[in-house]
């Protein structure tokens, strides 16, 4: 299949307008329009991970982290990001990147956590503001149905668990065709009233596009008037972090043997423990430091991260921060960017790299 057959299908899950704006989510290297037959899932792309693609014939690498964060002005070979770059284009390697996009899914690298250690009922820690727009448009009566399900059809009008919402209010449009105009409903040159409702949707920004697309499709007018403007609103289903809650309360030292067990985690850093039994826990694959206070603020027992530093275990008052290492936060989402891969292409070759990427040791 076409390599855009397969970006489109990860970015219909990941929308590459939910990464952070530091992020490279995406295409990195490749080309659209190739043929790919098969790919090779990877927390990281790096020289060892290129060279395994090679030899196994996989002409597409899907990675995590991005290889490029910041931009490339030379390709000289001089460090570990321009050989790999170097190396993936020779041997016409595609490199693609969810990163950030995944981290902000509740059905992505934080979810996925969460099934890991047990935790039930997982919401987003902190939903991210600026992912939803309103679309408001005006049809003739007539012709509100059609138009409203082409909308909906297109992924407008869900809210939380709710679909097919819209706002609906009848009022009277006028216009007047010019001499080249051939209106749907009156004559050129004249002014026309027309009995019309006011239909309101709310969609996500990713599917913008679409739905205004669905909705011109199934619109009689030959000028469509509509207006679609971004709201302040939170989406509940996008941001940083996740919330949950063991069945049952934990002692501490039995919670913390299933992290090591489930994320392979050598040791964990952590605060004191307190005298009370864990239950209610907040985790954030990756660098997730910035989300302590909100996991304070939501009651949780136990904040999960990865890369902090010393003195800002001495924030952690009231909760017990726990630092469990970044490999060890994220290298398993490798299983459910490959779950989702076969899911939505059953005779598409998935394979797992081999190659151990995590460049910290232990001794």
């Amino acid at each position: 299949m076409k390599l855009r057959e397969i970006t489109d299908a990860l970015e219909r899950w990941a929308p590459l307008s939910y990464q952070e704006s530091y992020d490279n989510s995406g295409l990195i290297t490749g080309n659209p329009d190739d043929d790919i037959d098969s790919a090779m899932v990877t927390l990281d792309c790096t020289e060892p991970v290129v060279d395994e693609a090679i030899e196994r014939g996989v002409r597409l690498i899907i990675a995590h982290h991005p290889i490029v964060f910041g931009g490339l002005k030379r390709f000289t070979g001089v460090n570990y990001v321009e050989r790999t770059v170097i190396k993936a284009i020779r041997n016409g390697i595609a490199i693609y990147a969810l990163h950030t996009n995944l981290d902000n899914v509740d059905t992505g690298v934080n979810a996925h956590l969460c099934e890991l250690l047990g935790l039930e009922s997982p919401l987003v820690l902190n939903p991210k503001e600026g992912t939803l727009e309103k679309l408001v448009v005006f049809v003739p009566n007539a012709h509100v149905e059609p138009v409203r399900a082409a909308m909906f059809s297109a992924g407008a009008g869900s809210i939380g668990a709710y679909d097919e919402c819209s706002f609906n209010l009848e009022g009277e449009g006028t216009f007047r065709g010019g001499d080249a105009s051939q209106p749907f409903v009156g004559t050129p040159g004249t002014r026309h009233h027309e009995a019309e409702t006011r239909v309101e949707v709310v969609l996500p920004s990713h599917l913008r596009h679409e739905v205004i697309r669905a909705m011109k499709q199934q619109h009689p007018y030959e000028e469509v008037a509509f207006d679609c403007f971004q709201l302040k609103n939170h989406q509940p289903s996008v941001g940083s972090g996740m919330l949950g809650s063991l069945p049952e309360p934990l002692e501490w030292t039995v919670f913390f043997d299933r992290i090591k067990t489930q994320l392979h985690a050598p040791v964990i850093r952590h605060t004191t423990l307190p005298d009370r039994r864990v239950q209610r826990v907040a985790v954030c694959g990756g660098s997730g430091f910035f989300l302590l206070g909100v996991a304070r603020r939501m009651k949780a027992d136990l904040f999960i991260t990865s890369d902090v530093k010393y003195h800002q275990f001495f924030d952690a008052e009231g909760i017990v921060l726990a630092d469990v290492g970044h490999w060890e936060s994220e290298h398993r989402t490798v299983e459910i960017i490959a779950g989702y891969l076969k899911q939505k292409f059953p005779n598409f070759a998935v394979h797992f790299s081999h190659v151990n990427t995590n460049p910290v040791k232990y001794y």
